[in-house]
């Protein structure tokens, strides 16, 4: 079950997520977190960097959804200007939401990255959707409530897990 918590890959940012990198994988569709994935928890738009990482996809032939538990006006406003798909109070990491943007992407589990910052959330319900993970480091170190939980539990699981030798980086 433990198995379930590790992402296919560590990253300090989505800037070092290439599209040449993951075609190479066969991936040909993302679906990332938004808060401390994409922009800190509390900037509301996207900073000219991510619109140009959105623009760099987009011109691979990558399509990208958005999908958060944060509600519908925080995930609109920063989607709309992207003209990028979102999925709303996700209820990560539930799989359904997960299943149902692949299949509105029309995609087969096998060509769709999760990104995300939270393990407890993002890869934990990529994993469980089948689909490959890429763990982010978190913009920034503060949280929301449930999320400073949440980062308590992950940080525990992270110790056991390098403790055996299943992980190798640094938080």
């Amino acid at each position: 079950m433990l198995k379930k918590f590790l992402p296919n890959e560590h990253v300090k940012s989505i800037f070092e997520i290439h599209p040449e990198s993951l075609k190479e994988k066969g991936i040909k569709g993302i679906i990332t977190d938004l808060d401390n994935t994409l922009v800190a928890w509390d900037v509301k738009e996207a900073t000219s960097e991510v619109v140009e990482w959105f623009k760099l996809m987009k011109e691979h032939g990558i399509s990208v959804t958005i999908i958060s538990n944060n509600n519908r006006e925080r995930v609109s406003v920063f989607s709309e200007p992207l003209d990028t798909p979102f999925v709303f109070s996700a209820r990560k990491p539930l799989s359904k939401a997960f299943k149902t943007t692949a299949k509105k992407m029309n995609l087969k589990e096998e060509e769709i990255a999760v990104i995300g910052d939270q393990v407890l959330t993002d890869v934990l319900g990529g994993n469980m959707a089948g689909f490959y993970t890429i763990l982010v480091v978190p913009i920034v170190q503060s949280d929301g409530k449930i999320t400073r939980i949440n980062r308590k539990i992950e940080r525990r699981i992270l110790a056991y897990m390098r403790k055996k030798g299943k992980i190798s980086w640094e938080e």
